[in-house]
């Protein structure tokens, strides 16, 4: 099944569109995260609009847009002053708010740097002033209940979330880093700005917690992401250090499939591996992703590159945040 790529809203529903085709892998049914269709929220009574990146290429010429940033193979060319890096039209995700003729002909500078996002007019606010933790759930029904906007930090255990969300906030214990897997076994939530909450979420694919626990971990973070409404998207951590793991590929597609919206975000892009023994740089494994994840998706996902060693990628992701974040509040 190919599936668009779009926002969810509480009040504003922007609809997956399946296709006939099919692609060549499907989802395990042992997989952690597998649904039901009966298990999704009803959306006929929300609002349905679209925005579609095949739009903006429909009003755009066929050749690429030049975008001037380090990413992809320009990353690994950077120090030999590499070419810039050509993003087609139909792989940007243009954020709702962005009026479709004007991203056509949008200037390189408007795309973030190290990713595929286009950035509109609902980019403001972006900087971290406070954090704090507010608390750990073990059920949907126990989070905070004042309805302000919430971020999703998913990925398989060790990927890098809980470092992750210290560099966004820039509070080196604000979340508990461990180099042993599965260290989050809630949903635990961080208040921004006394205005929105970053969630990190217990990682999957832990092969040495029980299987109880493991178990309980996946039925709760399922429900998390089927009945929140206050979640604005779920961003998924994917490691670049290492390739495309099949696991990682399987929980996109689940959430493409359920309709949660999601950001691929792409870790540990620091550790430039040299090509010995058939080894990638991170910029060829999130090609790679990317290829394989044109499967399941008609339009590409929204991704960014993100290093919590360099802080490569933190700006970017406070501005895409923002940006869904205020329209989200402003519909």
């Amino acid at each position: 099944m190919l599936l668009h790529h779009r926002i969810l809203h509480p009040r504003l529903f922007l609809p997956f569109v399946s296709f006939s085709a099919a692609p060549s892998r499907s989802l395990r049914s042992d997989h952690p995260l597998l649904l039901h269709a009966s298990g999704r929220r009803n959306p006929v009574s929300l609002l349905a609009r679209s925005h579609s990146l095949s739009t903006v290429a429909q009003l755009a010429v066929s050749a690429p847009l030049e975008v001037d940033a380090p990413i992809l193979r320009q990353i690994a060319d950077e120090e030999d002053g590499g070419p810039q890096v050509q993003i087609p039209l139909d792989k940007l995700f243009v954020p709702p708010g962005v009026d479709l003729a004007e991203a056509a002909s949008m200037a390189s500078g408007r795309v973030l740097r190290g990713s595929n996002i286009v950035l509109g007019p609902y980019a403001r606010d972006a900087q971290v002033a406070t954090a704090e933790f507010i608390k750990s759930s073990t059920k949907t029904e126990e989070c905070p209940t004042d309805g302000l906007p919430e971020f999703a930090l998913v990925g398989r255990s060790n990927v890098g979330k809980s470092s992750l969300l210290n560099s966004l906030v820039r509070r080196k214990r604000l979340a508990l880093t461990s180099k042993k897997p599965g260290k989050t076994q809630c949903i635990n939530h961080f208040r921004i700005n006394d205005s929105w909450y970053l969630v990190d979420l217990p990682g999957y694919g832990y092969a040495a917690a029980p299987q109880e626990a493991r178990a309980n971990w996946y039925e709760f973070t399922k429900n998390y992401f089927l009945n929140r409404g206050s979640l604005v998207s779920v961003f998924l951590l994917i490691d670049a250090s290492i390739p495309a793991k099949k696991i990682d590929l399987e929980y996109a597609s689940w959430l493409g499939q359920n309709q949660i919206p999601m950001t691929l975000l792409f870790t540990k892009c620091d550790k430039r591996k040299k090509k010995k023994n058939g080894g990638k740089r991170p910029e060829e494994n999130v090609e790679d992703f990317q290829k394989l994840i044109r499967e399941y998706f008609k339009e590409a996902p929204p991704w960014i590159m993100t290093s919590s060693v360099t802080n490569q990628g933190r700006e970017e992701i406070l501005l895409h945040m923002a940006q869904l974040r205020n329209y989200w509040l402003k519909h």
